[in-house]
């Protein structure tokens, strides 16, 4: 395999390195990616097995009073080459990092090993770095705990779409709604006793069920798990969970700190699952398309699709999860090109069109028209296999 993402780790703090690279693995292994992507690059063998043509994260998780001139060099180095560079510290960042890495933004150890796993890959751009949530919930029953999720996820750096505070008057509110839930990497679903009573609520359900997004059920302690207990996604909340007692005057409670923290390690550990999820749910439908029409197509390590050329040229067409926009197209291109060797004829993002708003449609339709990179609809898979 010539491809690799390459991890370069800086610094003394082994213990919390190992957990990372196992961590990343798993990580790899939600996104379908094989494990031997990932390339672990350890300071001491940085001039031997650094490739500046491929894809580079850098950790450094030491200490500035035991920094030596060696890690300042290849610090230095990865600056220029820009690779993002992520400095982790234990508790103070101006006590432990060098001043030489002070304006980028850290993490501290405590901030959650998935959180930063996530980081590593949103900066392989195998996730992607806008982190969008939809919260699905019953405004009688739970409208204060949707406003509380929303405005500590909003503090976690994730796009939330709560439907009070995110479509603007005037809005077509329905459409808008649908539109917005398709763009979502995940639904935080907030089910309450009578949350499965709501029409509204219903639909949300079904049509989540019908995008493959997948769903975060957060259960509420009077809710009948047997309804749920299926799912893969879920957290049961109890009593100890709120801080005012389950049958007082709930409208006005709140999550407590300890009860959002696991929120939110939930929502980050099921991101990626998802995202392997949708892109299959595309590649088996545009490879159905494909066999129907005698196309012989390959699906690749890094998760996109070739159709080889009698001419030896490859097309390339990459699953594309969600709306896609201008940045989908140009990392498309960059990845493509590190990769194969072989010339391209054509890259072309599918994705699924259901819900997108018929404004963002006819502007893709007008964008293939002037870009390099074209878009696909599902809906015209067999199309582009039958000229």
């Amino acid at each position: 395999m010539k491809y690799k993402y390459q991890l370069i780790l800086i610094g003394e703090n082994e213990e919390f390195f190992k957990a990372l690279e196992i961590e990343l693995k798993k990580g790899f292994d939600d996104l379908k990616i094989i494990s031997d992507a990932l390339k672990i690059i350890r300071e001491q063998d940085v001039d031997n097995e650094y490739s500046g043509g491929q894809a580079a994260f850098v950790i450094y998780a030491g200490h500035k009073n035991n920094i030596t001139g060696r890690q300042l060099e290849i610090l230095e180095k990865q600056k220029l080459d820009a690779n993002i560079i992520l400095p982790v510290y234990n508790k103070s960042f101006t006590e432990e990092i060098p001043d030489f890495l002070s304006n980028q933004n850290g993490v501290t150890y405590n901030d959650n090993l998935i959180k930063i796993k996530n980081i590593v890959l949103e900066g392989f751009e195998l996730l992607r770095k806008n982190r969008k949530l939809f919260i699905s919930y019953k405004r009688s029953e739970s409208s204060n705990i949707a406003i509380q999720l929303y405005e500590f996820l909003e503090r976690n750096n994730f796009d939330v779409f709560i439907d009070t505070h995110s479509i603007n008057k005037g809005e077509e509110f329905q459409e808008e709604l649908w539109h917005r839930m398709t763009d979502c990497d995940l639904i935080l679903m907030l089910n309450t006793k009578e949350f499965l009573k709501s029409d509204w609520c219903k639909q949300e359900l079904d049509k989540a069920h019908l995008k493959r997004i997948g769903i975060v059920h957060l259960l509420w302690p009077d809710c009948d798990f047997e309804d749920f207990s299926h799912l893969g996604y879920s957290k049961k909340l109890n009593d100890k969970d709120f801080d005012k007692p389950l049958f007082s005057d709930l409208t006005k409670g709140r999550l407590k700190e300890s009860a959002l923290s696991e929120i939110l390690n939930l929502v980050e550990s099921s991101r990626a699952r998802n995202l392997a999820s949708r892109q299959d749910w595309l590649i088996t439908d545009f490879t159905q398309a494909a066999n129907d029409n005698n196309i012989e197509v390959n699906l690749q390590y890094s998760r996109y699709i070739t159709q080889k050329l009698d001419n030896g040229k490859l097309k390339v067409f990459i699953p594309t999860v969600g709306i896609p926009q201008s940045i989908n197209c140009h990392n498309s291109q960059k990845l493509i090109k590190q990769i194969e060797d072989k010339e391209i004829e054509s890259i072309t993002l599918i994705f699924d069109e259901l819900s997108i708003r018929n404004y963002w449609l006819e502007h893709l339709d007008w964008l293939n028209e002037y870009l390099e990179i074209k878009t696909l609809k599902k809906s015209q898979f067999n199309t582009v296999f039958s000229k």
